[in-house]
């Protein structure tokens, strides 16, 4: 596990599923750990136009490139959803945070041979780039 982990934190561009304006929320808080780290970050929530001034995104296939993991911090059900569009736009790396899996999700990402992380914590795991 810890070699898939540190494989995960070598990449470049994250996509953060579950950004919230709420600072105290974990959405938010992996945003902000990544982004401190020195990734590419960006963050994916339908109802946010915007985060600290930066531009947040709809969906996945709003990004303006493909991102290298994405991490996810919504509910099980939505996880499964995003699972199926990461299979669609050819993401093979998915951190689901604790409390974002599911046995479905799981189910769903090994069927789509995408590398899976569950039950970790990228803010206990993430460390800087710099």
């Amino acid at each position: 596990m810890q070699n898939d982990i540190q494989e995960f934190l070598d990449q470049e561009i994250w996509a953060v599923v579950g950004v919230s304006k709420d600072p105290t929320k974990f959405g938010t808080k992996v945003y902000h750990k990544l982004k401190q780290c020195g990734y590419m970050v960006y963050p994916i929530n339908p109802k946010l136009s915007e985060l600290d001034g930066e531009p947040c995104f709809p969906s996945l296939s709003a990004l303006p490139v493909r991102p290298d993991v994405v991490s996810l911090i919504v509910p099980p059900q939505i996880s499964e959803q995003i699972i199926d569009q990461c299979a669609q736009l050819g993401i093979k790396r998915v951190w689901m945070q604790p409390g974002a899996e599911s046995d479905e999700a799981l189910m769903k990402g090994r069927a789509n041979q995408m590398q899976l992380i569950a039950h970790e914590c990228v803010l206990v795991e993430a460390r800087s780039r710099r």
